[in-house]
Order: structure tokens, then C-alpha cells, then sequence
């Protein structure tokens, strides 16, 4: 009799263990049943996400994005947002946020990030004729340096981190602030050190300080739902199987060379 109790109780307890285990609705299920995948990006970062004068977006994770919403069988919609509101816009609205959007321990604390697809640290542009006046971090935190950054993003975050003496400027508009340094109406801008190389071929008179050897190791990735282990799950593979596939090489030497 004993024996029979404590088989039923164990029974009764796997069965509650088995209940307790069962994950929780991922946001993979809700994606594929509304058939559209909601994609935050403040569309003006070049060449991860720039928005057209049509409304429309491209670039490197425009393209990537898309490719996944297609292997997911549903439809890419894009958000518009910024850098400075991009964590409220997408905790709100979106089921991914792409775009050059760096990895930070601060991030994490409020969403997922995919498996990183780039790494990309922060380096200098300049005009070219200053190259070797801003090589190192101390070079360029000087009194008389004027550091120009657009706000909210992690640019205007790693200045304010390490220059204590160079004057920062934010420059509302992320498409226009390097002809501002063209211009002489700041000395540089920090940004990643892929974007420095594209800037520098599309304005003359600019170039990269050391894009190869950044001043602060970084890696891209993108913003997912925190909690969500199964969507996570999803994304992370769609992203490796795109690189083993050739796909993710395809799409960045397109928009990278």
C-alpha cells in the first residue's frame, strides 16, 4: 500500500515539475500567426539603416532582416525610431531592433541581444590633414578638441566616458553631422570604426584615425525580447546558417566595399 502511495505521489509530482517546466508563449509563435515581424531602427546610420526621402529603409541589416522575416514566412515592417528613445520604441512596439546597434551591459539589462554578427569598436574621423593629431583617447581629450556626436546612442556615451576635458557637441541629425566636421565646426567625430571607413569614402577630406586598431573593442548585434530563450534561439541560427551559407558575406560586401 505504501509502495502504491508513493508511486502515485511521485507521479503527481512529475506531472507538476513537467507543467512548471513548460515554456512560457515565445514571441516566435505571435510573429508567425500576425505575419509580420515589427522592426524598430533610427534609419540613419549608413550603412546599417538609412531611411530614403520615400519613407523607405536600406542597408546592411535592412537587408539581413528582411532575409529573416522571409525565412520566418512573414513580412518585414519597419518603425521608425531614435537613438535616444530606441529602448522605450522597442520594448513598445517592435519584436526586433537592428541598425548598427552595439552590444552594452546596459542594454542587456532590459532586452536579449542575437548573437553578435560584427565586431566593430569606436574609432575617430577627421579631416584628413588631423589624422595624426587624434590617435590615442588622451590626443583628443584636450581643451581645445571639439568632439561632435549625435544623441543618445553609444557614440555620445563612450565621449562623455572618457573625455573629461574636450568639448562635446550632439548634432541632432546622424546624416549630416559629418559635414559638420568638414565644415571645421567640430574637430571629430567617435563612432564605429566601420561607419569611419564608409563616411570616408562618401566626404572627401575625412578619413579614418586607425579604423583597423579601435579605441575600444565593440561587437553589433541585435535587440530581442528579454526573456524570450526560444526567439532568441530562432534568430541566433538564422543568423549562423546565414553566414555559413555565404548570405551575411554577400549582404556586407555590398554595403561595406
Amino acid at each position: 500500500m505504501r509502495m502504491r502511495l508513493t508511486l502515485g505521489a511521485l507521479a503527481l509530482l512529475a506531472a507538476g515539475f513537467a507543467a512548471a517546466q513548460e515554456a512560457p508563449p515565445s514571441r516566435l509563435d505571435a510573429v508567425i500567426k500576425s505575419g509580420q515581424l515589427r522592426v524598430c531602427t533610427p534609419g540613419d546610420y549608413k550603412p546599417f539603416s538609412l531611411q530614403g526621402a520615400d519613407g523607405g529603409f536600406e542597408g546592411l541589416d535592412i537587408d539581413l532582416v528582411q532575409s529573416a522575416a522571409q525565412a520566418l514566412g512573414v513580412k518585414a515592417d519597419f518603425v521608425k525610431t531614435s537613438w535616444s528613445s530606441l529602448m522605450k520604441d522597442f520594448k513598445d512596439k517592435c519584436d526586433v531592433a537592428v541598425g548598427g546597434i552595439s552590444v552594452t551591459l546596459e542594454r542587456q539589462k532590459a532586452a536579449f541581444f542575437s548573437t553578435p554578427y560584427m565586431i566593430n569598436g569606436k574609432a575617430p574621423i577627421t579631416r584628413c590633414e588631423n589624422v595624426a593629431r587624434f590617435q590615442t583617447v588622451a590626443d583628443i581629450d584636450k581643451p581645445e578638441v571639439t568632439v561632435i556626436e549625435n544623441p543618445g546612442g553609444s557614440n555620445e556615451r563612450f565621449a562623455r566616458a572618457n573625455f573629461k576635458q574636450a568639448k562635446i557637441v550632439i548634432h541632432p541629425d546622424n546624416t549630416t553631422i559629418f559635414d559638420q566636421i568638414l565644415q571645421g565646426k567640430a574637430d571629430l567625430m567617435i563612432s564605429e570604426s566601420v561607419e569611419t571607413m564608409v563616411q570616408q569614402k562618401a566626404h572627401p577630406g575625412l578619413c579614418a584615425v586607425n579604423p583597423e586598431k579601435p579605441l575600444q573593442y565593440g561587437e553589433m548585434a541585435w535587440l530581442l525580447p528579454r526573456g524570450d530563450a526560444t526567439f532568441k534561439a530562432w534568430i541566433d541560427q538564422w543568423l549562423h546558417l546565414a553566414k555559413a551559407s555565404g548570405e551575411y558575406e554577400r549582404t556586407t560586401v555590398r554595403w561595406l566595399h
